[in-house]
């Protein structure tokens, strides 16, 4: 039976379709001796994966400079030395930082600068007290192949010190040790964070869920002369009651006006307490905010 008129045409688009699709793919398949097309080469973020752009440049959420892939994961460990051992609540003590190559068992001497230094450390107490962002000295040449930091701890009891560093030619890293700070002659007084900015503090959702996505607000009053410090509009750390869970993170969304968001996973259910950091008229503020994460 002929088709009519009408009807051919209808038929035949198939036809056109698979026979365009054919010479598409003899076009792109190399002939031979040649080699395959390469892969356009994409560039990633080295403090967060999921930041991807098709050039070269640095990173919109933390200033990292975007490489053109990266290495395989590998787990550095860092190695604790301190004097005097034990370390004493109210008295000076110096932190001895090693890190350790996982494949050579070596210690590490070079390293990329991660947010404008080598090296970060973050202390804080068990009871959430204490909080502080200290910056190590990094090796000197021709000495021990670790970082120094003179600190006093105010009172005594656990700590937990989150590293985050950047070994090269491997990726990012973020290692916690806990330390045991016995009791000394006396305490010292806890500082005060240090602000001259008032901040506000939301959540969306309103009430924090385990596993899913939470996004954190705060609100700056003033805002103006904001600046970056360390390579961020801002910078957060939350700690859960137990001081377990252990997350640094830095804007989703900032551009250096009155409201930034931070985007948060929380592991667990629970109470944490989640501490901001930024720059204003040259002094970098620090607030802290108590929240309850309740189960899925």
């Amino acid at each position: 039976m002929l088709a009519s008129p009408l009807i051919a045409p209808l038929l035949a688009a198939p036809l056109l379709a698979a026979a365009s699709t054919l010479e598409a793919q003899q076009a792109t398949k190399p002939g031979p001796g040649e080699d395959p097309p390469e892969k356009p080469v994409e560039f990633v973020c080295p403090m967060d994966p999921e930041v991807r752009a098709k050039g070269p440049g640095k990173c919109p959420r933390c200033g990292m400079k975007l490489l053109a892939g990266l290495p395989d994961p590998m787990e550095f460990r860092v190695d604790l030395a301190t004097a005097p051992r034990p370390v004493r609540a109210g008295e000076p003590a110096e932190l001895r930082l090693a890190v350790i190559h996982p494949k050579t068992q070596k210690p590490v001497r070079d390293f990329e600068l991660i947010h404008e230094r080598p090296f970060h450390l973050f202390v804080v107490s068990e009871d959430l007290s204490v909080f502080a962002h200290e910056h190590p000295e990094p090796p000197v040449v021709g000495g021990p192949a670790e970082f120094t930091l003179k600190w006093t701890f105010p009172k005594p009891g656990l700590y937990r010190l989150m590293a985050d560093y950047y070994p090269l030619g491997a990726t990012p890293q973020l290692t916690v040790k806990t330390l045991y700070v016995a009791a000394g002659k006396a305490n010292t007084a806890i500082a005060p964070l240090s602000s001259n900015t008032t901040v506000e503090f939301a959540t969306e959702p309103g009430q924090a869920i385990a596993g899913e996505k939470t996004r954190l607000y705060f609100t700056l009053n003033p805002a103006t002369d904001l600046t970056p410090w360390l390579g961020a509009w801002g910078h957060v750390l939350v700690a859960s009651a137990d001081t377990v869970d252990l997350i640094h993170t830095h804007p989703f969304i900032a551009d250096g006006g009155a409201r930034m968001q931070f985007n948060v996973i929380f592991p667990r259910p629970g109470r944490h307490k989640v501490w901001v950091q930024f720059e204003r008229a040259g002094l970098v503020n620090s607030a802290a905010f108590e929240l309850d994460v309740k189960p899925l």
